[in-house]
């Protein structure tokens, strides 16, 4: 690294080496752009000025198409909890495919794997199995609203449920349901705002900790708040834990003390295959069971697919058992703590915010409450981290987003540190100039 006049300058010399060090991602992602818009099927893969296209993983390593090696902070966005190729995975999935993969009936995975959820997560006490997490949380909206007989969805500013519920960040391509937008760990406003349309909220759904808007928990006050105003007001409480569920051995939420009424699954708990899950109350669940007259209907042809539910079996009693999450959260919560005090130490402005294996890079100096203050972060030292960070050998989200997965050592974690480090020491003062 070296030291330049402007945090711009600095930015284009990063994009000027990155470009000249990854001539093989440039063509890869030019061919790409021959038959597909921008080269790119998931949006939240690109980067300018063209995404790294990877030939392989394996454990918490990365190889570019350039044969560039990475240590993977990112985790496949929460669902490579397991690490790339990990065997117990590899191994229940050829055994699956050797005896098909959706075979037009029920199959001898499924209920196991049901039984399997529901243990782990006993707020779930009957469930469904869907395609993705975008596909759970659209089935436990559309069931929220079938089952009261209101057309209100309560979201929230910078919340994200999928690639159809997107609230923050410019144009959307939104299911249109009736929403009701709150901001996020704003108790009274958002008490307020639940007051005004109760008789036609069908449902509030949140994350117990936001993703994609940036890492931020949610207040313990505010989340039980939602609980006790909801359940006063007829409204089912929806809580979006595909991503925060893998932070503690039955959820995020559980471990705040908030049982929802209604939750959702996806990522890590299907062993990071294509996996959603919705689940919740009986007396909500089984209006979709088809022996009952005026049953909801629910499609999906690799619902139950004998490959997720193979993996997801092995994910959920060989690679990432309840007990695994403690000792994951406090390798991501010693990891945070240091790099904040490595930042306090040094008194630039950036942060890490979140909860166990779960972090974001902020470009603050205290962890953001609610995705407004996390907007309000510099977006070209955060731009500039995750370039230095990926010249450096580390895989992250563009956006500073991490999730890290179990074969990381501490000698990865001394590693990263080691360039946080070097990153405040070498761009520290044009943080603090532009701040």
């Amino acid at each position: 690294m070296t030291r330049n006049a402007t945090l711009e300058s600095a930015l284009d010399d990063a994009k000027r080496d990155y470009t000249q060090r990854n001539p093989a991602s440039l063509a890869l992602h030019r061919r790409a752009a021959e038959t597909m818009p921008g080269g790119n099927t998931r949006t939240v893969l690109y980067a300018d000025p063209f995404p790294l296209g990877f030939a392989r993983g394996e454990g918490a390593r990365l190889w570019d198409v350039d044969g560039h090696e990475y240590t993977d902070l990112l985790g496949e966005f929460t669902a490579g909890v397991a690490g790339h190729s990990h065997p117990a995975i590899r191994r229940a999935v050829v055994a699956a495919l050797e005896g098909g993969i959706s075979l037009g009936g029920h199959n001898t995975y499924e209920p196991r794997f049901a039984e399997l959820v529901r243990a782990r997560f006993p707020a779930m006490q009957r469930l469904r199995f869907t395609n993705s997490g975008t596909e759970a949380n659209l089935l436990a909206l559309s069931l929220a609203v079938a089952a009261t007989g209101r057309s209100k969805i309560m979201v929230f500013a910078g919340g994200y449920h999928g690639s159809v519920f997107v609230f923050g960040g410019g144009a959307t391509i939104n299911v249109p349901f009736d929403y009701v937008v709150a901001p996020y760990n704003d108790t009274a406003a958002t008490l307020t705002l639940i007051a005004e349309n109760a008789a036609d909220l069908a449902a509030v759904i949140l994350e117990p900790m936001l993703g994609g808007g940036g890492c931020i928990p949610a207040d313990h006050e505010f989340l039980r708040a939602l609980r006790a105003a909801t359940t006063e007001n007829g409204i089912l409480l929806i809580l979006d834990e595909v991503m925060t569920s893998r932070l503690a051995p039955h959820g995020l939420g559980a471990e705040m003390g908030v049982v929802p009424d209604l939750m959702t699954l996806g990522k890590y708990v299907g062993g990071g295959m294509s996996f959603g899950a919705f689940g919740g109350r009986p007396d909500l669940l089984d209006r979709f069971d088809p022996s009952l007259p005026g049953a909801l209907p629910h499609a999906g042809t690799f619902n139950n697919n004998v490959l997720t539910m193979a993996a997801g079996i092995a994910a959920l009693t060989e690679v990432y058992p309840a007990e695994a999450t403690r000792p994951l959260s406090a390798y991501g919560n010693r990891l945070r703590a240091r790099l904040n005090g490595l930042a306090e130490a040094a008194r630039v402005p950036i942060c890490f915010s979140g909860v166990g294996s779960l972090l974001a890079v902020h470009m603050l100096t205290t962890p953001p409450r609610t995705p407004a203050e996390a907007a309000a972060g510099n977006a070209t030292a955060r731009d500039l981290f995750f370039f230095d960070a990926v010249r450096a050998g580390f895989w992250l989200a563009k956006r500073g987003m991490m999730a890290l997965s179990l074969p990381l050592t501490e000698a990865d974690a001394d590693a990263f540190a080691d360039m946080v480090r070097e990153f405040i020491e070498t761009r520290g003062p044009l943080l603090t100039a532009a701040a």
